[in-house]
């Protein structure tokens, strides 16, 4: 099992920190991993994305040409890195930001449910969750872990908050597999 991954967004929408926690509690899970981030010179508010890959062997390059998840927050990363999802590939979507439906995607209304709870900065938890419950790469104790691990002690109520967010992106997409059947 090789999955490539990219996630993309504006800076400050912790895309960065999206793609460390996925591929952080992807070391946890035994797999084999590469991070390998890029943004603007303008972090907050320019662009930002990364890519990861998860695998169960050694990874010969983090660069990867076409991948099979695309994890986007807004319009202009959707519009640049579309294309390089494969043709069986799962797009997630901030439906919050990005009014276009896409008919391949799943649209997650991240930013509406991390301001709903209060935090809506959170956005990336949100889509976290999503890509946990609707994937099964990864498990919600490894990514809880991850967060215990990587935030640091100082801001630990952060890491709570997290774990909250994560869990409405699960029940979202809980919700609607109950829904469509």
């Amino acid at each position: 099992m090789e999955r490539g991954i990219i996630i993309a967004g504006f800076g400050g929408q912790g895309i960065l920190f999206l793609g460390k926690t996925i591929a952080h509690a992807a070391m946890l899970s035994g797999k084999e991993v590469t991070w390998f981030p890029s943004y603007g010179a303008e972090m907050r508010g320019g662009t930002a994305n990364c890519t990861v890959i998860i695998s169960d062997e050694l990874i010969g390059s983090p660069v990867t040409g076409n991948v099979d998840i695309l994890i986007v927050f807004n319009e202009a990363s959707l519009k640049k890195f579309f294309q390089r999802l494969k043709k069986d590939g799962l797009l997630f979507y901030d439906s919050s930001v990005i009014k276009d439906t896409v008919d391949s995607g799943l649209a997650i209304p991240a930013t509406l449910i991390a301001a709903e709870d209060g935090n809506p900065r959170g956005a990336n938890m949100v889509m976290l969750g999503a890509f946990i419950a609707k994937t099964e790469i990864l498990n919600e104790e490894d990514i809880f872990k991850t967060l215990e691990e990587t935030i640091p002690s100082s801001r630990n109520k952060l890491v709570e908050i997290n774990k909250r967010l994560i869990r409405r992106g699960i029940e979202y997409i809980e919700n609607k597999k109950t829904h469509s059947k």
